[in-house]
């Protein structure tokens, strides 16, 4: 049985300021939480359920404390309807830092997102692409929130996230000598261009695009064409669905221009 406190230390876990100041988040769901096995995530308390705790002990899963719990004691504790059979409180590394050089043929950096689906999907698209790196001005949500690490479906146990501002980006960027686009509804459209080999992707705030701060630095506008034959069509891409597509193109020309 686990305490009124505990239930409610992890409870304020969902709260930013309490996961910067117990540096400690969240991780729910059963596939989510065998994948921190092969991850670099250590977990400070794992809540299992009786039935789980063979799967998570065989997965090698392992926590400072473990707490086998009853469906109805996990369902205190957890973000989701309906809860499954693991949640895992996991410690946030400290002193994180930024790299010295960029590496990676495509990098992205997100300018303000503001929607945790948002990112959680963008942290999963990346995965999937391969980009290994994402980094995030200060006024991005939080990468650490419960919605941010749900919607990533476990990827951000494989992509790193950095904090950084546009011209810590930039300064970045121009040393490791990668392109720095943006996308905007009046750039070139990105499948008539020549894309550089080596390249920072910038995505801007749900509602506002790119900010003008950062419109300044970049060094080439990209855009997406709208392709609908009907009058009326949709204004602009959702933001997670605009970082596929170009991902997507990025990734295609630098794989199959060699």
């Amino acid at each position: 049985m686990i305490s009124k406190n505990t239930i409610k230390r992890v409870n304020q876990l969902a709260l930013k300021k309490f996961r910067q100041k117990e540096k400690l988040f969240l991780v729910e769901g059963d596939k989510m939480v065998l994948e921190l096995a092969n991850s670099e995530w250590d977990i400070d308390e794992l809540f299992v359920t009786p039935g789980f705790e063979p799967i998570v002990k065989e997965a090698g899963v392992a926590a400072r404390i473990l707490h086998v719990v009853t469906q109805q004691e996990l369902k205190q504790i957890s973000r989701l309807k309906t809860p499954q059979n693991a949640l895992a409180v996991c410690k946030i590394p400290i002193g994180e830092t930024l790299p010295g050089f960029l590496d990676e043929s495509l990098s992205v950096y997100l300018d303000s997102v503001q929607d945790p689906g948002n990112l959680g999907t963008i942290i999963r698209i990346c995965d999937w692409f391969g980009v290994e790196n994402i980094f995030v001005s200060p006024e991005t949500v939080d990468v650490f929130n419960p919605k941010v690490i749900q919607a990533s479906m476990g990827s951000f146990s494989r992509v790193r996230v950095y904090e950084c501002t546009i011209q810590e980006m930039k300064t970045l960027s121009a040393k490791s000598e990668a392109t720095l686009y943006g996308a905007f509804m009046d750039g070139a459209n990105v499948y008539k261009q020549q894309l550089a080999t080596k390249a920072v992707l910038v995505m801007g705030n749900e509602g506002n695009g790119i900010s003008e701060e950062t419109e300044k630095l970049i060094d080439q506008k990209l855009s997406i064409p709208n392709f609908s034959a009907n009058v009326q069509r949709a204004e602009s891409l959702n933001v997670s669905a605009a970082t596929a597509i170009l991902c997507s193109e990025f990734k295609r020309t630098s794989n199959y221009s060699k």
